[in-house]
């Protein structure tokens, strides 16, 4: 079962003007099928497969030779051999032929400093990320209820081989730990770093304090900051910052800690059921995980960059999200209840009221399904998120 991705026309867009396309995003996510789909007469090749990879690495210039009859060349797990990109530099020069070269790749951590040297103004960048509500949508694969929708998380398979989210995840993080950090960092005790993961989905939609996470975990500041670059790069995690500008109050100026995708924060929580999260003490930080990250798909589906923040004072006045369009900020408070209440939009009144904006321009992301325009701002269900003005 495929289900139809919104990247899909951005990377035949850019396949068009670039002479090298680049899918990057966590594993499974789906690069590989979108890739293959979107350019079904290119060969692919799988650099997974050890001698495939061996070939690469030991003869780059034999191996790249042998393709470029090739109508084009997909090279899957770009990662596996980063020294190749400098014998595709070579070749993209001589050719200069558009969209022949797409790569794909799971570890950010590994490919930045080489792209950067090499495919600089040769490579149009785009990141895949698990599926977006409005994907699942499309496809009738949205569950009506909250809880089992933050459950079952957003990877494909869960939806296209029907996996239980139980089997699925654990397996996920086995591989995840046991192989890619072992590839990515040098982190010799695994059982202390599959802690470290448990304890950042524990502090999931908080503030992040490294002393607390070290302390916690038995590590020192420097190893924490290690660690969360680690889980960063290879889209586990994402930091939210604060935004920037200045109401004339003193701001906080720490991050606040997501997981890109709640099924594995939930595994990693030991929640076995949608029904452990009607009660749960982390289902509100989990459901700002939920839509924060699906704003964050939104973006990256049309190949533009993260525009969200969110906004806290010294006083405790904060805002869930501040999004950010060109001189344009929408404050949008997220919240996991059902039911609308008044107190929903006091965040959003107070914060107009030091920005000296609109209160109409506030959004109320919440748990239920019914819309109502208010006098202090917007309430939209979770579901219809992707109506929101990125």
């Amino acid at each position: 079962m495929f289900i139809e991705r919104d990247l899909k026309n951005k990377v035949h867009t850019l396949a068009k003007k670039f002479p090298v396309v680049g899918i990057f995003g966590p594993r499974q996510s789906g690069k590989t099928t979108l890739a293959q789909i979107s350019f079904s007469k290119y060969k692919y090749i799988n650099l997974e497969e050890l001698d495939i990879r061996r070939y690469a690495a030991e003869d780059p210039r034999g191996f790249l030779q042998s393709l470029l009859e090739e109508e084009g060349i997909i090279l899957d797990e770009i990662q596996n051999v980063p020294d190749l990109l400098s014998y595709i530099q070579a070749n993209v020069d001589r050719m200069k032929k558009p969209g022949f070269f797409v790569l794909t790749g799971s570890q950010n951590i590994l490919l930045n400093h080489h792209i950067n040297q090499t495919l600089a103004g040769r490579i149009a960048i785009l990141t895949l990320l698990p599926l977006a509500l409005e994907e699942l949508k499309r496809e009738s694969l949205l569950s009506t209820k909250l809880e089992v929708m933050l459950f079952q998380g957003f990877y494909p398979p869960i939806y296209a081989s029907r996996y239980a989210p139980t089997d699925w995840y654990a397996n996920y993080i086995r591989t995840y730990v046991e192989r890619d950090v072992r590839q990515i960092k040098n982190i010799t005790d695994l059982t202390l770093f599959q802690k470290f993961i448990k304890l950042c989905a524990g502090r999931i939609g908080q503030l992040l304090n490294l002393t607390s996470l070290g302390n916690d975990c038995g590590i020192n500041a420097h190893t924490v900051r290690s660690w969360l670059s680690l889980l960063e790069a290879s889209y586990i995690i994402f930091l939210l910052y604060p935004h920037h500008k200045n109401f004339n109050k003193r701001l906080v100026k720490m991050p606040k800690l997501y997981f890109y995708d709640t099924g594995i924060a939930c595994h990693l929580l030991e929640i076995s059921s949608p029904k452990d999260l009607e009660m749960h003490y982390l289902k509100g930080g989990l459901f700002e995980s939920m839509i924060l990250a699906d704003l964050l798909k939104q973006r990256h589906n049309t190949g533009l960059q993260p525009n969200i923040y969110f906004w806290r004072d010294k006083s405790g006045n904060e805002i869930d999200c501040i999004l950010e369009k060109g001189e344009k900020l929408t404050p949008i408070e997220i919240k996991s209840g059902a039911t609308i209440n008044s107190d929903y939009f006091d965040s959003l009144v107070k914060w107009n009221a030091i920005a000296h904006s609109s209160a109409s321009k506030g959004i109320v992301v919440y748990g239920g399904t019914e819309k109502q325009i208010r006098e202090q701002g917007n309430a939209i269900g979770w579901k219809d998120s992707e109506k929101i003005n990125l």
